[in-house]
């Protein structure tokens, strides 16, 4: 993987990130309020299986 690769899938997280509070700024309130009900447990659980996800598309798409 060379660098322009790393930098166009940083900048893509970024753009992906940046659509919720901006179609909808309440539900993005909303859900990050949500989030910050949740136990440290739970947050790190929705981390692992994001980043298994994530591992799995990576693995299927190369």
């Amino acid at each position: 993987m060379n660098s322009d690769t790393f930098w166009n899938a940083i900048a893509l997280v970024l753009v992906i990130e940046g659509l919720l509070p901006f179609f909808s700024p309440g539900g993005w309130r909303k859900g990050f309020g949500q989030l910050m009900q949740l136990r440290d447990g739970q947050l790190r659980f929705f981390g692992l299986c994001s980043i298994l996800l994530g591992l799995f598309l990576l693995w299927l798409l190369a």
